[in-house]
């Protein structure tokens, strides 16, 4: 039985045609309505010489345009590429080269940036453009055709050569650090890994490619979701692709604003939102805290968090506003897939290290010689996952052998995250290695310290890194984004910290930033917090606890 990730789509659009599949500033499309604009799309790129394996750069923001062109992709067996649209000319240069792009699918605003680049790929000769209100000129630059006359002049039919589940889908991402990597999977495996193929919370395989179809037409009407992160991110790609899968209807926006996503719920009922941490989360209930009676906002009844940092002090304040909100906080990789799930409550309190979650299947902490560490041994391993994984990196063997890893004919992803086993089986999630301080021979994960400082009343967002120590080799150092007309010195803050996590993780250094330095999804830049930290002016702990 082949689970590949077009099949699972269209499995579900035959079970429910009618129903509202997606929504995109006030443009509604159902799931047969979509499932035609993605097979015009397709037909467009085999037409233009776009074939089985060939890979497609998808450079935009959220938008209808930019799923359509994911699923025409997969249908013909083509290789969708996310491309960051925060990217500069040179990180554009490198993803166009590294995943040899022969198509590129963008918001018509980039169209000179990409012109600047687009020759690093030789082969890179088709230029699909969504038209905007930039007044750039891609046809000009790029030869570029309009998006919608790409769709218009092709078939909607479905009638495309079979797939396999060993079809490829990759994810290039940029992680903490360093150029963005193109993770490779085969459809199968992601399904499996990241997509829902397996339950979340029983561990339980899905019984055919037909199962989520048939819980969708089992249902009335399906939930309404909203993606918040961009779509550019593979946390947004695979949910958005998950809920399709159960004929959930996906309302878009192009980027985030805490004020657009209410009018959204309220305009659309939303039951359950996407976010990715505080990075979203902070300001979504900022918004609603100020204007109470702005929004009705009494559908909502689930929250899911993904790919960073989501405080427990910013999960309280949900919960005082939404008392009977589901909050879950997902655990995972693009290099890994799904490690595990925690539940929110009210007052929560994180011991010993980062979340606390139940393990996904096939999930195990392995030691410095890769031997598995089993719950009741306390010792911080790395985190790794077996079964479903990737193939590998795009391009980049000796990465992919840094990364997967094969001990006893047992293949792992080891993506670089530390954790340890709670004596009742659970996961304790300390964050990942290349970020992690070494101060004394004390090992100290950032995320551990950011979630105690972002619970102090002033603190609206910070980024802990490691800077150099004559003593100690390291110690802790933070950059922190203050509320506005608040502020706070180092010995608050270490003081407040020391509540929360041991005295050698408070931080010896402040620097206060204007804001602190994020990906659209969320994720932290901590080698500009880095810089910031070792060039910026500090305060320092003059008693050195």
């Amino acid at each position: 039985m082949s689970y590949n990730i077009a099949d699972l789509f269209e499995h579900t659009v035959d079970a429910v045609p009618d129903r509202l599949c997606v929504v995109d500033r006030g443009r509604e499309f159902t799931f047969a309505e979509l499932d035609a604009r993605g097979n015009r799309f397709g037909h467009y790129l085999l037409s233009a010489g776009v074939g089985p394996g060939d890979h497609v750069g998808i450079y935009a923001m959220n938008s209808e345009q930019w799923v359509t062109a994911m699923l025409g992709c997969l249908k013909v067996r083509a290789v969708p590429i996310n491309v960051n649209y925060r990217y500069v000319e040179d990180e554009l240069a490198h993803i166009i080269e590294n995943a040899g792009l022969v198509a590129c699918v963008f918001d018509q605003g980039y169209a000179s940036r990409l012109a600047n680049v687009a020759g690093r790929s030789p082969a890179l000769t088709v230029f699909v453009h969504i038209e905007d209100d930039s007044g750039e000129d891609a046809v000009g630059l790029l030869g570029s055709v309009p998006f919608e006359v790409a769709v218009s002049d092709a078939s909607p039919d479905r009638d495309f050569p079979e797939r396999s589940g060993d079809d490829h889908y990759v994810i290039y991402t940029g992680g903490t650090t360093g150029l963005p990597k193109g993770v490779v999977w085969r459809s199968e495996d992601i399904y499996f890994a990241l997509g829902q193929g397996i339950d979340a919370l029983t561990g339980e395989r899905v019984a055919s490619e037909y199962s989520k179809a048939e819980q969708a037409a089992a249902s009335e009407t399906g939930l309404v979701f909203c993606v918040i992160p961009p779509l550019m991110h593979g946390a947004a790609q695979i949910a958005t692709m998950s809920q399709w899968f159960i004929g959930t209807t996906i309302v878009l926006l192009p980027k985030f604003d805490a004020e657009d996503v209410w009018d959204l719920v309220d305009r659309y009922g939303i039951n359950a939102m996407l976010i990715t941490g505080d990075a979203i989360g902070r300001p979504l209930i900022e918004a609603i805290e100020a204007e109470p009676g702005r929004w009705d906002a009494s559908s909502m009844v689930a929250l899911s968090s993904s790919a960073a940092l989501f405080s427990q002090s910013v999960k309280d304040r949900f919960l005082e506003r939404f008392p009977n909100l589901i909050i879950t906080d997902s655990i995972g990789s693009t290099e890994g897939g799904f490690n595990g799930i925690t539940y929110a409550a009210k007052g929560q309190r994180i011991e010993g290290g980062g979340p606390t979650v139940e393990p996904g299947r096939d999930v195990v902490i392995l030691d410095d010689d890769l031997q598995p560490i089993l719950p009741g041994d306390d010792r911080i391993g790395r985190l790794a996952r077996s079964g479903n994984i990737p193939l590998g990196y795009h391009n980049d063997p000796v990465k992919t052998a840094e990364t997967f890893v094969e001990v006893d004919e047992v293949r792992y992803a080891v993506a670089g995250d530390f954790a340890r086993w709670t004596d009742d089986g659970k996961l304790v999630m300390l964050g990942r290695g290349t970020v992690s301080i070494n101060s004394g021979g004390e090992k100290i994960f950032p995320e551990e310290v950011e979630q105690a400082l972002k619970s102090h009343p002033t603190v609206f967002d910070c980024l802990v890194v490691g800077v150099p120590d004559e003593r100690w080799g390291q110690h802790v150092a933070v950059v922190v984004q203050f509320r506005t007309g608040e502020s706070a010195t180092v010995e608050e803050l270490a003081d407040h910290a020391r509540t929360h996590v041991a005295g050698y993780k408070v931080p010896r250094e402040l620097h206060t930033v204007d804001e602190i330095m994020r990906s659209p999804s969320g994720k932290p830049d901590y080698p500009w917090a880095k810089q910031v930290a070792e060039s910026g002016t500090h305060l320092t702990d003059p008693a050195g606890n």
